[in-house]
């Protein structure tokens, strides 16, 4: 037999650790798989396997011992943890499930259950030792702490007495374990049949069954003598019959006369009889029939009654009540008539409703009254739609036509309104109900009546917004209004107030901060009021739902209504985007630089907006971004046109215009980036600097001669300006380092030039030798090819270094000559001074190498001499 669970120590520790701190002590632990199930008529069962321990306890209380069955569970973490505790003073049945052949699963039945339409909890042993061993121990408890025995059903109490005589030491054992508990833990062939007993055969039977075995067994020692004696007292029994009968002949005579006299009488008599018999046949019959008929009479009325009991209930059913038949017919929606129409509405729902199959027989269905009763009720319904649906459209236009004609609810001169829509939102509320049960009665009806409240309400959004934005614009006063907004780019508009274009900022922001909650509100509003089956905030279902084909459905039908409802919001709030746009292109007439800031501010309410079922507000608020980006787009192309326009029409030396001014622009678009509108303004750079450089470069090449020192001062000027907010801006700060590299190219290209001027013809001869060197000629060679012997290296160093402090200051001069920012002299001078060091460097190395008895001045010499000038 495999080792039951019940001897598991590491079990029993984990079940007397979960009890800890109630004071019960284990008896036996024993794992298990609980089944549970719901009892009715029409349901199936459906039971679910659990792994669960049975945990028998007990519990002393004074003089007392309390016993209790203890259910323990599996927690998350595999750890045991209470799950339900029964008390086994109320244990009153224990009955093994016949639904399994293998005997292993019973129930426990307790008498203080307080819902009897469950079933009681099954428990599956993993074998009959297992069952045998549990149920033998909550036996001898129930007997040894509670004096009684719960009743048994469906198990052999003389069979499991055996067993439990089989197993006594095993479970003796088990029981014993438990700090000395003096509870038996086997139950003996003897109790047991003590039990089945009483069931069986009262105190007073047996007693009387042994008194009358006692009287026939008196004084018999065996079988045989008690036969023989039986058999002498019944021949001697008939022995004195045959001799009393011998005796009274004479009596026999006159019985034997008698005896004829009365089968003559029997023979007239079943004569009678014979006749009365086919009477009374006869009679059977009628009654029979009678009975019948009488049968099928009473048959008759209670199917009468029952039939008229139902037909009562049918015409209750199919009778319309007077109250509700005038509401629903009627024409009166005011508000004090809402309660008697709601209530109208809920009746007409249930009714039609209860007519449908399967709420309705199916037989009473196809009844021609239930027909037309139907029909009736359709009628009623299409009518009372109808009705309802045009008071609704004429009372949504006439409390907004009151509200149009009403100058309080707008702003006026001098006094910016806010919108207030909530007495608009009590009336409606008012109709909420209605509108829910005009869905449910006729849902293709909600569409006309949300064009309506959509036409109405859009006509007091636009003026709203409409006044709203004029009165903003005409509380903001600025301080001159440019006639060419290119003005701040171009040069002549550079007196552009600041403060102005914030307060243009801030008003755009003020409409923002007031109408865009207020068209959220609103369509919230509008999509509860008019039953939109939508979520507050679509995110993936915000609903739970038990059944995936269920979830399915769901979520497919609030697809629908959510593009239902961004359409009717789009006639809701359609036309608004241009008072939001009016607002835009005034400020941006004013100054385009807002386009920055209320970037920025609308970026910020975009990140601020879910995809709800406000989520058109979201679409108005992309439409605006990109009208201000459109806007903004266009001061940034009308700016590049005007640099693009900037070419020399005739000679032009010094700092291109253009690179001062968009240093200060730079500076005044950067007053006015708020985080999200980096984008917006780093593209701009990136446009406005790639045009300045490429119409840089072209101005250069329309003067070759002085192109170097044309783009010297220009890339200088570019990064002089900008030095600041390159250290700040990522984008100009790559930028810089273009015209940082581009600065350098050119400085060396003209100092090139400047060198070469005055030392061509030493410099032209250090060349050769290179070029020399480069085609593999050897060193030793050099001095015999044409043009560089000796004496041609005496002459060039003659003709290009004697009085060559002179040719110094000349360079000097040159350099100085055609530069109109003095400031750059310095540094191009250091680096001429530099560069032409370097390649006298490597002259000096190169006749070292090919010359060595030849003497040239030292690379010293002429260190020390330009740093004396």
């Amino acid at each position: 037999m495999a080792k039951s669970s019940a001897d598991d120590a590491e079990l029993r520790r984990a079940c007397q650790l979960a009890v800890e701190g109630t004071k019960h002590k284990v008896v036996l632990c024993i794992r298990t798989v609980k089944t549970h199930g719901t009892w009715a008529k029409s349901a199936k069962v459906r039971q679910m396997a659990k792994p669960r321990v049975l945990v028998l306890c007990t519990k002393a209380k004074g003089q007392r011992t309390k016993a209790f069955l203890r259910v323990l569970k599996y927690s998350t973490g595999g750890v045991l943890e209470p799950a339900k505790l029964y008390k086994l003073k109320h244990l009153s049945k224990m009955e093994v499930v016949t639904n399994d052949p293998s005997g292993c699963t019973f129930t426990l039945g307790f008498d203080n259950l307080r819902s009897q339409s469950v079933a009681p909890a099954q428990w599956t042993m993993r074998n009959t030792d297992d069952r045998n061993r549990l149920l033998l121990c909550i036996l001898n408890i129930c007997k040894d702490v509670l004096g009684r025995l719960p009743k048994v059903v469906g198990i052999d109490v003389v069979e499991m007495a055996l067993w439990a005589k089989e197993n006594t030491p095993a479970v003796s054992a088990q029981s014993n374990q438990h700090d000395g508990a003096s509870i038996a833990s086997s139950v003996t062939e003897s109790e047991l049949k003590v039990y089945v007993e009483k069931e069986l055969v009262s105190q007073a039977e047996e007693e009387d069954i042994e008194a009358l075995l006692g009287t026939y067994i008196m004084g018999v020692g065996e079988a045989e003598a008690f036969s023989e004696r039986l058999k002498r007292e019944l021949q001697a029994l008939e022995a004195a019959n045959v001799h009393a009968i011998l005796e009274s002949e004479p009596l026999i005579d006159e019985v034997l006369h008698g005896l004829e006299s009365a089968t003559n009488s029997l023979e007239d008599m079943n004569e009678w009889l014979a006749m009365f018999n086919v009477k009374l046949r006869h009679m059977r019959e009628d009654i029979e029939s009678i009975e019948t008929r009488n049968n099928k009479l009473e048959m008759q009325n209670v199917n009468n009654r029952s039939l008229i009991e139902e037909l009562d209930k049918l015409l209750e059913q199919l009778s319309i009540p007077s109250e509700y038949s005038a509401c629903l017919t009627g024409d009166s929606f005011d508000e004090a008539q809402m309660q008697q129409n709601i209530e109208a509405c809920e009746w007409l729902t249930t009714a039609m409703r209860g007519l449908e199959v399967p709420n309705i027989d199916p037989t009473y269905a196809k009844m021609r009254g239930v027909k037309e009763k139907r029909g009736e009720l359709q009628i009623i319904k299409s009518t009372f739609v109808g009705k309802a649906s045009e008071y609704m459209r004429n009372y949504f236009a006439t409390f907004v036509d009151f509200m149009l004609n009403d100058k309080n609810y707008f702003s006026q001169r001098g006094q910016l309104k806010r919108p207030d829509h909530a007495d608009l939102r009590f009336k409606c509320r008012t109709y909420a109900r209605l509108l829910k049960h005009l869905k449910i009665l006729d849902k293709n009806c909600l569409g006309p009546l949300r064009k309506a409240y959509c036409s109405s309400l859009n006509l007091l959004l636009r003026k709203e917004a409409r006044e709203f934005a004029n009165e903003l614009r005409a509380g903001v006063k600025t301080s001159k209004t440019p006639s060419v907004w290119l003005e701040v780019f171009t040069g002549s508009g550079q007196n552009v107030n600041p403060a102005d274009t914030a307060t243009v900022s801030e008003a755009y922001a003020k409409m923002l901060t007031i109408f865009i909650p207020l068209l959220v509100d609103e369509s919230l509003f509008f999509a509860h009021f008019m039953c939109f089956e939508v979520p507050s905030a679509v995110d993936g279902n915000k609903t739970t739902h038990n059944d995936e084909d269920d979830d399915g459905i769901a979520s497919g039908k609030i697809a629908v209504d959510l593009a239902a409802l961004n359409e009717s919001l789009q006639d809701l709030l359609d036309g608004i985007q241009e008072d939001f746009g009016s607002v835009v292109d005034w400020a941006y007439k004013i100054d385009p630089l807002c386009c920055i800031s209320m970037h920025g501010t609308t970026e910020r309410y975009l990140s601020g907006q879910k995809a709800d079922a406000a989520g058109y507000v979201r679409v108005l608020l992309d439409d605006l971004e990109a009208r201000i980006s459109f806007q903004f787009g266009r001061f940034v192309d009308d700016a590049c046109h005007q640099i693009e326009r900037n070419e020399r029409n005739a000679r032009q030396t010094g700092v291109l215009p253009y690179i001062p001014r968009f240093a200060a622009l730079a500076t005044r678009m950067e007053q006015f980036v708020a985080g999200q509108s980096r984008d917006l303004v780093d593209q701009a750079y990136t446009k406005f600097v790639s045009i300045m450089f490429v119409t840089l470069e072209k101005n250069a090449q329309a003067d070759p001669k002085y192109a170097d020192i044309f783009l010297i001062e220009n890339y200088a000027a570019f990064q002089n300006s900008l030095y600041d907010l390159a250290n700040v801006v990522p984008t100009l700060a790559k930028f810089y380092h273009q015209a940082s590299e581009a600065y350098e190219q050119a400085c060396t290209r003209h100092i090139s030039v400047i060198i070469y001027y005055q030392f061509e013809r030493l410099f032209q001869f250090a060349r050769k030798i290179e070029d020399l060197i480069l085609n593999n000629v050897a060193p030793e060679e050099i001095p015999f090819q044409v043009g560089l012997s000796k004496a041609d290296l005496r002459k060039t160093l003659k003709s290009s270094l004697s009085g060559v402090d002179k040719s110094i200051a000349a360079m000097y001069k040159k350099l100085q000559k055609n530069l109109t920012s003095e400031e750059l002299l310095p540094s191009l001078w250091d680096k001429c001074k530099k560069d032409f060091l370097d390649k006298y460097e490597t002259f000096v190395q190169l006749v070292a190498k090919i010359y060595p008895a030849e003497s040239v001045p030292s690379v010293g010499e002429l260190r020390d001499l330009l740093a004396s000038m």
